[in-house]
């Protein structure tokens, strides 16, 4: 089965914990011949590496900059923002949410959560559940794939990255719902985490997809390579992947 992506959306750059500058990751995309790029930067509440809200203002100026030099590609303004509680909560503050160009939301570790609730319930024991078997693993995956739909009913998600990568959660309840909310699912490159099968079973719900590199250095922009390889396997058509060419929903 044949793909061509024509476009990256998550990549990420000296802004948060990636390496490169914005222009650097457009220039990056063109050379790749992609039609389409987001800069997608890290959420605020991600410790030690997250956007800052004063950055804002100065980023959207460069990227309204960079449009006029580069008018062969569009180029987006977008967050990978974080989950950061059980009832769905982001760590975008409202005022924030319609600034960006597009939203991508999915589970890390090393983020503030939004209540010491949340910590444990979200973070606490979900690192806990990697050291030491618990009981209720299966209502916490439930609890986790719960939080993630809530995110979705509450703000204008486009994606979910890496999904199931960093937490565990019920890969079939959360495509539903990912239907439901036209979200896509994320085909991390970088992660390679979303295996076949559960590429398979979001299928059968109808689900679609987007291929990413989740770059953070120049030099990885547009690079989907593993994640062509994973939708390839799976037999993913190209007309359900949003940055292939022959996307047609």
């Amino acid at each position: 089965m044949e793909y061509r992506l024509i476009a990256d959306y998550h990549t990420h750059t000296r802004y948060s914990h990636g390496k490169g500058t914005i222009e650097q990751n457009v220039m990056a995309a063109r050379r790749r011949g992609l039609k389409r790029i987001a800069i997608t930067d890290h959420g605020f509440n991600h410790i030690g590496m997250g956007m800052r809200l004063e950055d804002i203002d100065r980023m959207r100026r460069e990227i309204d900059s960079l449009r006029k030099k580069y008018d062969d590609i569009e180029i987006l303004f977008g967050v990978e923002a974080n989950l950061i509680s059980m009832e769905g909560d982001i760590d975008i503050p409202q005022e924030y949410i319609g600034v960006f160009d597009i939203i991508l939301m999915g589970f890390h570790k090393a983020v503030m959560p939004f209540s010491l609730k949340d910590g444990w319930r979200l973070f606490l024991k979900n690192a806990l559940r990697s050291a030491v078997p618990l009981c209720d693993a299966e209502k916490l995956r439930y609890d986790n794939t719960m939080a993630m739909i809530r995110a979705m009913e509450r703000y204008p998600i486009h994606t979910i990255t890496h999904p199931g990568a960093k937490i565990d959660i019920d890969t079939r309840l959360l495509a539903k719902h990912a239907v439901k909310h036209k979200v896509f699912l994320e085909i991390n490159s970088s992660h390679g985490f979303m295996t076949e099968e559960y590429v398979r079973i979001a299928m059968e719900e109808g689900a679609l997809f987007v291929i990413n590199s989740d770059a953070h250095t120049p030099e990885n922009v547009g690079n989907m390579a593993r994640g062509l390889m994973i939708a390839q396997r799976a037999g993913v058509p190209p007309d359900r992947i949003l940055n292939s060419q022959d996307f047609l929903y």
